[in-house]
């Protein structure tokens, strides 16, 4: 099984900008289907973006124009560029690795095999 190390969250000020990155290690990194989930406090874990192990993106509506999902297979890291951050963004921040899934269910929290520790983002008007 993968494991799943998240860095790059942080302070910042809405408006700013955050670069997150998940290094894996322990697996076929370019088998995996990486997502990136979101968790504040008193709700549930959202989708917020995924690659899938053949370089298709999706990205959940309330980021699309902000956020952008990227993999470096040579390096076994994804990304998650944050721009334009909202005090709304404010969550915990998780890194996912799934095999090999499609877009259509990389959406889903549980179709994915492992999960990091997460990274907190805080976005402050």
């Amino acid at each position: 099984q993968v494991q799943l190390v998240e860095s790059g969250g942080g302070l910042v000020q809405a408006g700013g900008s955050l670069r997150l990155s998940c290094a894996a290690s322990g697996g076929t990194f370019n088998r995996y289907t990486m997502g990136w989930f979101r968790q504040a406090p008193t709700k549930e874990r959202q989708f917020v973006a995924a690659i899938t192990w053949i370089g298709t993106t999706t990205h959940t509506d309330s980021v699309k124009g902000r956020f952008t999902i990227s993999r470096d297979n040579a390096k076994n890291t994804v990304y998650l560029q944050m721009n334009s951050l909202k005090p709304e963004d404010t969550a915990v921040y998780y890194c996912a690795a799934g095999n090999a899934l499609y877009s259509y269910s990389a959406t889903t929290p549980g179709r994915y095999d492992s999960w990091g520790q997460g990274t907190q983002v805080t976005v402050s008007s």
